[in-house]
């Protein structure tokens, strides 16, 4: 009796200490306030400040361009935020009425995730709209969507852009990180025609398995108890599950060119997930690998060869009805 009495203690010490493992993994990642940028960045392993003066450089351009705060409400009642910049005048491309919606990275925002990019976007005659996602920056919100809530998000922003610049807005969309997830499995949603294009930047699978990846081979610790527990509690708490959206099964159903961008030596999200969504998406698509390029450090790493590709992808989409 003593010996079933010692088992049963160290199975009930196995399981505390799997849901304590569980709820601290839970808290740290999916709520607002606990997951910190910071660690983000050392997670994603990118040497951030040697692009500090290009990013400098263009952000005293794009704040000196006409802006301003804007707002929407999300499908389940959140107040969501965004900045959005009109049209320059007198750019290249500025006789096509164009935009794009930049959706940012996990514990970013969208201003200041965006601010170099949008230097490109600007001078090639682009209204833009920089959200910030659920849970992060002005909009509100206590869970962090991961693509899954975010692309219901996205669809609002996209019918605001149209109600915004017209009837007859030609829309891209562009993602980092979580947010080339969202932008992907937005894709596997039915678009208004406005929407022409999409362009994925080291974009994820889903939140399963990139943390999955994260606890595997960054901090050696296995998915269970870990993964299955914050699935569930993600269920309950924010209303979806860890792998309920997947962003490779999401653009099977893409209607839309995709352009998928991703670093060769991304370890946060390892190149082989572009491949593996690259192979089942079923819509006009482009790969681009940046060689050597890490985390969302893609378009730094070698700027002149990513906007060429943006070029060559904008040209396709936007002529497209021109053509036909």
């Amino acid at each position: 009796m003593g010996k079933l009495k010692n088992i049963a203690a160290a199975v009930g010490l196995l399981a505390a200490a799997g849901i304590g493992e569980t709820v601290y993994f839970y808290n740290r990642t999916m709520k607002r306030g606990n997951a910190k940028t910071d660690r983000t960045i050392k997670m994603s392993g990118t040497d951030w400040e040697k692009y500090f003066p290009i990013m400098e450089g263009r952000r005293e351009f794009v704040m000196a361009q006409p802006h301003q705060d804007v707002y929407t409400t999300s499908f389940d009642g959140l107040k969501l935020h965004a900045t959005y910049f009109p049209a320059m005048e007198g750019t290249e491309g500025s006789g096509i009425k164009k935009a794009v919606i930049c959706f940012h990275g996990y514990t970013g925002e969208g201003l200041s995730n965006h601010v170099a990019i949008a230097h490109y976007f600007l001078k090639h005659g682009y209204a833009i709209l920089l959200p910030d996602a659920r849970a992060h920056g002005q909009s509100e919100g206590e869970y962090i969507g991961f693509g899954c809530l975010d692309r219901k998000d996205a669809l609002g922003w996209i019918n605001w852009m149209i109600e915004t610049c017209g009837e007859d807005i030609e829309i891209m969309l562009h993602g980092t990180s979580m947010g080339g997830a969202t932008v992907l499995m937005t894709g596997g949603l039915q678009l208004p025609a406005n929407v022409k294009g999409i362009i994925s930047d080291c974009g994820f699978t889903s939140p399963k398995e990139v943390f999955t990846h994260v606890l595997r081979h960054m901090y050696h610790l296995p998915a269970f108890p870990a993964i299955p527990g914050a699935d569930l509690m993600n269920r309950k708490l924010a209303g979806y599950g860890m792998d309920e959206c997947n962003a490779k099964y999401e653009v099977r159903k893409a209607c839309v060119p995709i352009l998928f961008i991703h670093g060769s030596a991304d370890t946060f999200v390892p190149c082989s997930m572009c491949e593996e969504i690259y192979e089942n998406c079923a819509s006009p698509k482009r790969k681009l690998i940046v060689e050597g390029a890490a985390h969302a450090e893609s378009y730094y790493k070698d700027m002149e060869t990513y906007e060429k590709a943006m070029d060559e992808f904008a040209e396709e989409i936007f002529n497209k009805t021109d053509a036909e």
